[in-house]
C-alpha cells in the first residue's frame, strides 16, 4: 500500500520513471499475495494493477498499459459478479481506465464500447447512492464524449458533455472548492464539441468561463492549476481566432506558452507535447 502511494506522489511531481518502479515492486508484492491468499489480497492487486497502468502510460509504454489495465478489468469483473454491491464501482473506474488505454492505442470503437458500459454502470450507481457517485458519473460522461467526438459522433457527444458539465455546475455550486476544476474540464470539453459543430460563439463563452475558474485556482494553486490555466488559454486562443478576432487569439496564446516556459521541468515533461502545440499556434498567430 505504502508503495502504491508512493507511486502517486513521485507521478504527481513529475518523477515518472521512480513512480513507475514504486508501483511495479508494489504490483509485485500485492501478485505472490494473491496467489496465496486470493479471497484477501485480489483486490489490493487489482488497486496496484490500475496504479501500473496508469504510470506505464505516462511514459509511453501504451501496449503494457493497455494489457496491465486489461488484467486489472478482468479481476474488478470476476470480483463484481460475485459481490456487486462492494466491487462494481471498482469496476466503472477500471473500465474507464481501460477505455483512455485503447483510445490511446488508436482501438476508438473499443474505447467508446468500454467507456459506454463504464457510464451506464455509474448512471446505474448513481441513481441509488446520488451523494458517492453523480462525480464519477460526470467524469464518464466527459470521457464518453471525446470517445463518440473521436469517431465522428459530433451530436451525441455534445449531449454527453452536456450532461457532464450539468452534474458538474452542480456540484461545484455546493462543493465548490472540490468541484470547480472538474467542471473547468467539462467547460473546456463543452467548447470543443460546439466548436466542431460550428457553434462558435456558445463556443467561445463555455471557454471564456473555464479559463476564468481556472484563472482564479491558479491564482490560489498555481502549482496544481497554471498547466491547465495554459491549455484552456491556448483553446481560448483557437475559439477567438475562427472569430476573426486575431488580436486577442494572440494575447491568449502567448500567455499560454509564457505559462509553459514557467513551469519546472519536471512538470515540464508531463507537458511536453501540449507545450509544443502552444508553440505552434504562436508562431502562426505572430505571420
Amino acid at each position: 500500500m505504502s508503495l502504491n502511494n508512493l507511486s502517486s506522489r513521485l507521478g504527481a511531481v513529475g518523477r515518472l520513471e521512480e513512480a513507475l518502479e514504486a508501483v511495479t515492486e508494489a504490483v509485485q508484492i500485492r501478485r505472490e499475495l494473491a496467489h496465496t491468499h486470493p479471497h484477501s489480497h485480489r483486490p489490493a492487486l487489482a488497486e496496484s494493477l490500475n496504479s501500473l497502468s496508469n504510470r506505464l502510460g505516462a511514459v509511453g509504454r501504451l501496449e503494457e498499459a493497455l494489457e496491465t489495465i486489461t488484467e486489472a478489468v478482468q479481476i474488478w469483473r470476476e470480483l463484481a459478479h460475485t459481490h456487486p454491491d462492494t466491487y462494481r464501482p471498482a469496476l466503472a473506474t477500471s473500465l474507464h481506465n481501460l477505455s483512455n488505454r485503447l483510445g490511446a492505442v488508436g482501438r476508438l470503437e473499443e474505447a467508446l464500447e468500454t467507456i459506454t458500459e463504464a457510464a451506464d454502470l455509474r448512471r446505474e450507481l448513481a441513481h441509488t447512492y446520488p451523494d458517492a457517485h453523480r462525480p464519477d458519473l460526470a467524469g464518464s460522461l466527459n470521457n464518453l464524449s471525446n470517445r463518440l467526438g473521436a469517431v465522428g459522433r459530433w451530436e451525441e457527444a455534445l449531449e454527453a458533455v452536456t450532461e457532464a458539465v450539468q452534474i458538474r455546475r452542480e456540484l461545484a455550486h455546493t462543493h465548490p472548492d472540490t468541484y470547480r476544476p472538474d467542471l473547468a474540464g467539462s467547460l473546456n470539453s463543452l467548447s470543443n464539441r460546439l466548436a466542431a459543430l460550428g457553434r462558435r460563439h456558445e463556443a467561445l463563452e463555455a471557454i471564456t468561463e473555464a479559463v476564468q475558474i481556472r484563472r482564479e485556482l491558479a491564482h490560489t494553486h498555481p502549482d496544481a492549476h497554471r498547466p491547465d490555466l495554459a491549455t484552456s488559454l491556448h483553446n481560448l486562443s483557437n475559439r477567438l481566432a475562427a472569430l476573426g478576432r486575431r488580436d486577442e487569439a494572440l494575447e491568449a496564446i502567448t500567455e499560454a506558452v509564457q505559462i509553459w516556459r514557467e513551469l519546472p521541468p519536471t512538470h515540464l515533461t508531463l507537458y511536453q507535447e501540449a507545450s509544443e502545440q502552444s508553440l505552434r499556434a504562436l508562431s502562426y498567430l505572430q505571420k
